[in-house]
């Protein structure tokens, strides 16, 4: 138990440093094109931040933890809204793009509706939902690709990191995600079977919370240099990669069970989406009150989880 305990901290560690590589490679990277930071945030730090989701949630299934598979997804999520979201809010306010209140907080929701709605109907994301999803995030793409083309920015700011630097980045810590992503999902189960707690309660706090490490450095450190466009391109675009990516390409490797459980786990997340849309339609900011309520929210949802 102990041993496991250390390795799933071990886990989490290299999952953070891994994580974190990729993202300071892969922002040095697009900004070498010019690319707006919003449109930065919702794909390559969405991208980078979900790649521990990506990689747990695929190593869940080939060891045949179903639960830890959809319970990471949502799990980090709601974490991501509730959890990290608040808490940026709190360090500073965060002003919201209206592109981003009309279609993609709405979409987050359309995509976890839909996802709910797969899962009770058919009992599993078959490959065939799992081609959907991918179909969708290609669409997604597309509007991005247009939202680029439309504010492409004229800064000539150069990235300080070199060419040959960014490539290490990028790899090491893509290699370094994927390894501490098999170190938490064996140690997780061994411990969940241990106390005898349910996968899906594990993959919904423990795993997600771990998985949402990325997405919570990166928000912070954007909320201190006042980076709004960043922070809340990052959680947005992550939930969508989560969702459409994640989801649609280890339901590709292998089918994915839904347990009926995961119901309610979708309802908060949806009930988080709707908060934060509510939170930022009128005055397209995130203030410190709604942090406040969004981070207290997320301690309530832990607390009937576990009651």
């Amino acid at each position: 138990m102990l041993l496991n305990i250390l390795l799933l901290i071990i886990g989490f560690v290299f999952l953070t440093y891994g994580a974190d590589m990729f993202i300071d490679g892969a922002s040095a990277l697009a900004r070498r094109f010019h690319i707006p930071e919003i449109v930065i945030g919702l794909t390559v730090v969405a991208f980078g931040t979900s790649l521990s989701e990506a990689s747990v949630s695929i190593a869940s299934v080939i060891h045949g933890a179903n639960g830890v598979a959809v319970g990471n997804i949502l799990g980090s999520n709601i974490a991501n809204i509730f959890l990290v979201l608040g808490i940026t809010a709190i360090i500073s306010t965060l002003t919201i793009q209206k592109n981003t209140i009309r279609y993609e907080i709405p979409f987050v929701g359309f995509i976890t509706l839909l996802l709910m709605v797969v899962g009770v109907v058919y009992g599993n994301i078959s490959r065939f939902w799992s081609g959907v999803f991918i179909a969708l995030l290609g669409v997604f793409m597309l509007y991005l690709m247009r939202c680029a083309r439309q504010e492409i920015t004229s800064e000539t700011h150069t990235p300080n990191i070199s060419g040959l630097k960014t490539a290490i980045f990028l790899v090491v810590g893509v290699a370094a995600v994927i390894f501490s992503s098999n170190l938490i999902v064996d140690s997780s189960v061994y411990i969940a079977r241990a106390l005898n707690i349910s996968e899906r309660i594990i993959g919904l706090t423990i795993i997600a919370f771990g998985t949402s490490l990325p997405e919570l450095v990166t928000c912070v450190v954007a909320a201190i240099k006042h980076r709004s466009d960043l922070a809340v391109g990052n959680i947005i675009g992550s939930n969508i990669v989560n969702i459409l990516f994640v989801l649609g390409v280890t339901g590709l490797i292998k089918p994915v069970p839904f347990e009926y459980a995961f119901l309610i786990d979708g309802a908060v997340g949806v009930i988080a989406v709707v908060m934060l849309w509510l939170f930022v339609s009128r005055c397209c900011m995130l203030t410190r009150s709604k942090g406040i309520i969004l981070l207290l929210s997320y301690f309530v949802y832990l607390s009937c989880l576990f009651m």
